[in-house]
Parts: structure tokens; sequence; C-alpha cells
């Protein structure tokens, strides 16, 4: 499918190229590429957080002690808050700016680490193991905002790739560093690691990172300011109805009569003194709230559809090393490292995908909009992902039925590689566009995806195992082929309809604010 041959009209005010002080797209590129690796490497170690827990799981149940249910119970809620508090990260960055968030969240999941390390039950191991993912969760959200703050569309698509192999690379190194950590150790070791290398990451941040965020390009901080000019002008109103303007006598008001006081809401803007212009305001906590943005960006529909679309990919993409690794421990009988070693080949199938698959996305939008005289929307992105959506269903069936079948690893590893390539090709794609299409808004949309993501990867934990075990891997997978084939219908629906969508959306949101 494609999208309608007429381009999209322009909007009538890009918020996302507002002229700002200190323009974070004006940077040289050893500086935005300075910026890139510091959220990468954050984000890196926020997905090996994820999964460096589990070749520790039966040592923690001896330990502690503690039941497998405790320990899934660890593993889900991790998963399902990791998800859900970037909506309220992604709010206070649309007001306190990007590095506030990080340091402070960084730290958050630093201390969470040493808790957890040091923790004698399980009880305060499923407690701290939250607080870690609620501090590990910004940067999963906000990096892609950050990468919005400081590059243009036309380079987004590549840089978003190399930023997005990070946290998808973490969750197949994490069995490999955790296996190692607790043979060498014990199942405390992989909590101080994580305490020690997020620390790091932390100070990185906050000594060599200079924000990026911009108020003027965040419509969510200009509604807020908005909202409180508008409430202050409402309340000088009811002490003042005409306010009176000072000024020299014209000849004729000399030698006639006096002259009429002046409504200064009757004079042409120009004519205002620049003191009467209303300066930027500093907001505080109060004013965030992060429900009306939400909404803002839920309400259309090419949001709401390419977001399932993204949340059944990510879903897939954390169940695969999840399940994969429960068969080649129980039917292969490899120990912990090994899993680690064969899950790797998925790994490195993301890097590769993620890497070729975001500069696809921009040579493709390129040839698009020098297709179409010049001109680009959202939209045409898309059209990349639609060889690797063809090919994910047979890579994905392939796998589970070699899996059923007991065959060779070396034949796994060959379509975990291949399995991973495709999807994070197709994923780039969408996960640009979410940012692309929703200007001035990105935090919001990005955590909105984090969200969508971790309740489906939540759901699909929870049901994972009892769908594998009841009807075996074979069909397992044959499942997850069709659940694909409906996530790239959504993507290609989106590339259909969503310009018009997004339009209609902007148009009554424009005729809301100006009634």
């Amino acid at each position: 499918m494609s999208a309608a041959s007429a381009s999209p009209p322009h909007d009538v005010f890009d918020i996302e190229h507002m002229p700002v002080e200190d323009d974070p797209r004006a940077w040289s590129p050893f500086r935005k590429n300075v910026v890139l690796v510091l959220i990468a490497a954050a984000s890196l170690i926020a997905g090996i957080a994820t999964n460096i827990q589990n070749p520790a799981n039966a040592n923690m149940e001896a330990d502690l002690p503690a039941t497998p249910s405790q320990i899934s119970l660890s593993l889900s809620l991790f998963i399902a808050l990791q998800g859900l508090f970037p909506l309220l990260w992604s709010a206070l960055s649309e007001v306190k700016g990007r590095k506030l968030v990080y340091v402070l969240s960084l730290a958050i999941a630093a201390a969470g680490s040493v808790v957890v390390a040091i923790s004698k039950t399980i009880t305060l191991v499923i407690i701290f193991r939250c607080v870690q993912a609620v501090g590990s969760s910004a940067v999963m959200s906000l990096g892609a905002a950050t990468l919005a703050d400081i590059f243009d569309p036309s380079e987004r698509g590549t840089k978003m790739g190399i930023y997005y192999m990070a946290p998808l690379l973490g969750p197949s190194l994490a069995p490999m560093a955790g296996g190692a950590l607790t043979t060498g150790f014990n199942w405390r070791a992989p909590f101080w690691f994580m305490a020690a290398v997020t620390g790091l990451s932390g100070i990185s941040i906050f000594l060599f990172l200079k924000d990026t965020f911009r108020k003027e390009r965040s419509l969510t901080y200009q509604n807020v300011l908005k909202s409180r000019l508008k409430s202050r002008t409402a309340s000088a109103a009811t002490s003042c109805t005409t306010t009176v303007v000072e000024r020299e006598p014209t000849g004729q008001e000399r030698g006639g009569s006096p002259a009429l006081p002046a409504d200064v809401e009757k004079q042409p803007n120009d004519s205002l003194d620049e003191a009467t212009v209303v300066l930027p305001e500093k907001l505080t906590l109060r004013d965030v709230n992060p429900f009306t943005p939400l909404w803002l960006v839920l309400r259309r529909k090419n949001n709401v559809v390419i977001l399932v679309a993204s949340g059944l990919m990510f879903a897939f993409n954390y169940v695969v090393g999840f399940t994969a690794a429960r068969t080649l421990s129980s039917a292969y009988g490899y120990d912990a490292l090994i899993v680690g070693l064969v899950l790797l080949s998925f790994g490195l199938g993301n890097l590769a995908g993620s890497l070729l698959g975001g500069r696809w996305s921009d040579i493709k939008l390129a040839q698009y909009k020098a297709a179409n005289g010049g001109v680009g929307y959202p939209e045409m992105r898309l059209r990349s992902t639609k060889y690797a959506f063809i090919l994910i269903p047979p890579c994905i069936l392939t796998f589970g039925w070699l899996s059923d079948q007991r065959v060779h690893v070396a034949a796994l590893c060959v379509f975990l590689f291949l399995a991973g390539f495709f999807m994070i090709w197709a994923y780039t794609s969408t996960l640009a566009y979410v940012v692309d299409a929703n200007n001035g808004r990105s935090a919001t949309a990005v955590a909105l995806n984090s969200a969508f993501r971790g309740i489906s990867a939540f759901v699909a934990t929870e049901i994972a195992v009892p769908l594998q075990d009841s009807v075996g891997d074979g069909w397992h997978y044959t499942i997850w082929a069709g659940l694909l084939i409906l996530a790239g219908l959504f993507v290609w629906l989106v590339e259909w309809k969503g310009a018009g969508w997004r339009l209609a959306a902007e148009k009554r949101e424009r005729a809301a604010e100006d009634s």
C-alpha cells in the first residue's frame, strides 16, 4: 500500500523548527555524536538490567529463599514498571528538561541496584527491583526524544537505528553477563555490577551532556504556559476592565478638546511597548500533568494503530529470548553461559538490523520526498518497512519448527539472527515515525510507545510459559508469526491512511485552541 499521491499540506505552525538560543540542531557533528553515545550507553545498561537476573534465579531461590512464583513476579513487575513509568518521566522532561530527568532516574536505578544486592529477603528484592525499573525506565523512552531535539528528520532514521541497537542488544548480552558473574561470584554480583555501571553512566551524563531540551519547541511546555497566562489574564480582567495608555497629546488635542483615553486592547499589536509582552516563566512541578499530553497523543488514530503494532513487535522481541532460553536449557541441556552465547545471535541480528534499517529508512524517505517535489511527510518513512514485514513471519516460523524438532543449534542461531534482523529493521522505522508524527510532543509519544511495549511484554511473558508448554515450540512461534503479520498490516494501514488522520486531528486541535 502507499500513501495518496497528493502530499499533505504543510503544517501551519512548525514548532519543531522554532528559532531557539544555542540550537542543538546547529551543534557540531562531534558534539551531537557525544550525546548519542552517552544516551545509547545508558540505554544499553537499562536493557541489560531487564534480563541480567535470569541466570541467577536458581541461586536466589535457594539463598533467600524464594519460590519460582515470587521470582517470576519480580521479573513481570520490572517489565511493567519499566514500560509504564516513562509516562511520568516524559511529562517532567517536557518542562524541566532532559538532563535533570536522566541524572535523577539513573541515581534512583543505582540506589535500587545496591539495595537488591544487599537484600536478605525476596520481599526487599521485589520492591527494589521495582525501584530499579522505575529509575532505568527514563532513558529507554527519553533517548528518542533527545535525538529528535538534535537531529532533523532527514537523518533521524539512521541515528535512531544506532541508538536503538543499544537497548535491544542489552537483553541479549544480559544472560551472558549475568551467568558469568553469578558463576564467578554469587547471585548478588550482577546487581553490584548494575549499581556500578548505572552510577558511572549518571555521572558521565551529569558531566558531559548539555541539555537538548528547548521549551520553545515543546507543545507541552507552551500549553502549560498558555494555561497559566490565560488564568492570570482572566484574574486581571476582573480587577481592571480598562487600561489607559499615557502618551503625548497631538497638536490637535493641545488646541482642542481633551483626547479620550485609549483602550489598549483596541491598539494594534505593534503599538504596544515591548514591556507589555509576557516573558517566559519558570514552571514548577505542580504544572506537570502527564494526562493531558497523553490524551492529545492517544486521540489520534494514527498514533494508536502504530503503537499497537510497536507493542506486538517489542513483545516478541522480549519473549523470544525468554522462551528460547527455556528450550535451550531443558531440551539441549545448555548452562546459563552457553544459552547466553546462543541468544547473542538474536542480539547481533538486532544490531545489524538497527544500523542498516535506520539507514535504509532515511534513504527511502529522501527518495520519496524527491519524487514528491521535495515535500515529505512522516508516513512516507513507513514504506521502507514493506520487505521486512514480508520476511519476518517465515523466519519466525522456521525458527519455531526447527526448535520443535530439536535440530542442530547452528540452524537455530541462523534464524534467530534473521528474525532479530528483520524485526528491528521494521521497528526502527516505526519508532522514527512516532517521533516525526508528534512534533512538540515527541517525549510523550515515545513514553506512550514504552507503555504499550511494557504492557505487551508483561502480558506476553505471563502467558508464554503455559502456551509454550501446552502447544510446543512450533505452534507457539506460529501464533507469534500470525501476530506479527497483524502488526505489519497495522503499519501499512497507517502508511495508507495515517496522513489524513493526523492532519484532521491537527486541524481539530487548532480549531479548539482558536475557540
